[in-house]
Parts: C-alpha cells; structure tokens; sequence
C-alpha cells in the first residue's frame, strides 16, 4: 500500500521510516526498539570509539533480526585555535565564575571524529546493511571499501545542489533535510544557514533531480506528514525528535521536561553548541550569545569549553548549557514506547493513504 516501495525493497524494512541517528542522546536501546517496530534502526557513531560502536551493533544484533544503520559524520577535521578559543572562553567566563569554575582549567576536548580507517574497518567487519553520511561522503577510496562491503549508502543534502553532488560521487540514497529538521544541518556545499529551504519546498525539486530514492526528514512526526512527504515524491521518511520522549531514549529527565513544554516556534537555528548550525530549543547561553555568534570557535571546538559548564549546570538542574536539539515538530513527540510509536506513525500514513485514494 506504500505509494514509493523503492526504500523497503532496497533494505529489506517492513515500513519506510528511518530512526534519525542522534549522537548524544540514544544507543543500541532506541534503535532496536524502532526495528522491533518495523523502522530502520541507526547508531549515530560520530561520538563513538570503534570499540564502542561494536559492542553497540553487537548489543542490537543480539536482540533483533533486522537491518541496521551505521552514521557518521564527513566533516573536514580542522584543528583548534588557540586564540579563537581563548576569545571564546573569554566570552563564556562569567559563567564558570557563577559556577565556581575556573575558565583556564583543561577540559576534554569535544569528541566528534569524522568518518577513518578506523570505522571504514570497522563497517568492513560488521557489513551493516546501510551506511549514512552527515556533512557530505568521505574520501572516495573509503567509499569504495564501504561499498564493497554490501552497505546501501545514504547521505543528507540540505539543498539540490547538494543532492546532485551525493548522487554523483556515490550515495544510493538522497536525504532530503528541510530546514525544519532537529539537529545538526547536513550542510556541506554551502554555509548560507539562512537560504536553507523547508522540507516540502526542497523534496520535490531534489526528486526532480535525482534518480535515486529519497527520504524526506524534517518536521515529520505523525501519518499526516509521512502521507504528505510520500505525495511529493518521497520513498521513505526520517523521524528524530518524534522519538525523543520514547523511554528508550538517553534524554535526561531535565531535557524530556523541556521538550514537552516546546511549541512549534520554540526552535531555532544555532552555531552557539558546536560551531555548526543546528535547531533546538533554545538555553540560556544560546539565548545570551547567539543564536548565531561570530565568536564560536569551528565544528566541533565550540562545544569544548562547553563541557564543563554543562555538566555543572545540570548538577543544579538546569539545562542552561545542554544541547536540545529538536526539530520544528518537537509539540507533536509522544511518550510512548519507540516500537508502538513506529507502528502508531505507520498505521495513521497507511490510513491517510486509504483516505486519499477513496
């Protein structure tokens, strides 16, 4: 009954829905709950050590029989500036002074690696049945190697542009990232965050564009939305901040408490919490410094001196200095368990598709 059938004979799902791979704030638990729903469960391995993402899929394959995701970042590493990061510490000192801390202590440097010989190893052992790319593909030698390994390989394109690009250096399948989206913007062709277009204004042009399937992410969180990606040409759909609030996921008490008080204009578009645009609900230091700041060191520093104060924060209760990340659709995220909600969000896309056709 699915009108695009392309995504499910290609990965072998019982329903076009992609868990939206959310570095931070999920593991292996949240990805087998969606399988076990019928989705496409993914481990967001950009955070992870080759190690970790092992036991990770080793933990998923143990209690589910089904196709799994494996997504890593492809952003150009860039190595931190001293003087950009002392500038940038210097704007965040009066809050490590509220917080008792002292600005010039170390802290651990953020940890979000892009995709290397490591993993490319790593997903030659483990031979998942799909690899997706966040910011771009990596070196087209290690896209060989993924290739060879049998992985379907999807990448996020935020513009058409960027779709032609991934289809023409090897991606199998086109995310089509609306503005809308939660999270980390796919970016990689352009850094014009505010000609970003919406979901349902880029989908069509980028299934005009390519011939590969695409998945339409972004604001999409009930049947309705799914029913209308799939009208404008989608094969499938990728769903985050709809399973945020799911018990499965590794959202703190003190997020989960902030994201069931968002509104459809609670989120905006940040470079404040990494160095990269990204949507959440705003907190306090996005709201003093940014949304958009000058001064943030690149992708990933500006989260290093970040660090400390969010974990002193938190302590006290506060998310003054936690990513919350969530799309436009952040109103509309359920808690209830992840597998029901797939097959909730399935069932009501099944339904409208009925409706329409009568």
């Amino acid at each position: 009954m699915w009108p695009d059938r392309r995504l499910l004979d290609l990965i072998d799902i019982e329903f076009p829905i992609v868990l939206a791979p959310m570095a931070g704030v999920m593991d292996s638990d949240l990805a087998i709950a969606a399988a076990q729903g019928g989705a496409l469960g993914s481990l967001p391995c950009a955070m992870l050590t080759a190690d970790k993402a092992r036991e990770q899929v080793g933990i998923f394959r143990q209690r589910v029989t089904a196709p799994i995701n494996l997504n890593f970042f492809c952003h150009q590493p860039v190595d931190a500036d001293p003087a950009r990061e002392d500038g940038w510490r210097a704007r965040l000192s009066t809050y490590y002074q509220e917080l008792g801390l002292d600005p010039a202590a170390s802290a651990n440097a953020a940890n979000r690696a892009p995709f290397d010989e490591a993993m490319c190893a790593l997903v030659e052992e483990l031979k998942p049945a799909v690899v997706s790319f966040h910011f771009g593909l990596p070196a087209p030698a290690l896209l060989q190697r993924v290739k060879a390994a049998g992985a379907v390989v999807m990448g996020s394109a935020t513009i058409v542009r960027e779709a032609i690009w991934l289809e023409e250096h090897g991606a199998d399948v086109i995310i089509a990232q609306g503005a809308e989206a939660g999270g980390h913007r796919g970016m990689f062709l352009t850094d014009a965050i505010a000609q970003q277009p919406g979901l349902f204004a880029l989908l069509p042009q980028v299934v005009d564009a390519v011939r590969a399937p695409v998945i339409a992410a972004g604001g999409i969180a009930d049947g309705r939305g799914i029913a209308a990606a799939f009208a404008l040409g989608a094969a499938g759909v990728q769903i985050g901040t709809a399973y945020l609030r799911c018990p499965e996921s590794k959202v703190s008490a003190l997020a989960r408490a902030v994201l069931a008080q968002a509104f459809d204009d609670s989120t905006v578009m940040t470079n404040v919490m990494s160095g990269r645009p990204a949507r959440g609900v705003p907190n306090r230091v996005m709201r003093d410094l940014g949304p958009i700041s000058a001064d943030a060191p690149v992708f990933p520093h500006a989260a290093t001196a970040l660090g400390p104060l969010k974990a002193a924060a938190e302590k006290l209760g506060k998310t003054d200095f936690t990513n919350l990340w969530a799309g436009q659709a952040v109103r509309l995220g359920r808690d209830m368990p992840a597998a029901e909600l797939t097959r909730a969000l399935a069932g009501a896309a099944l339904a409208r598709f009925g409706y329409l056709a009568g």
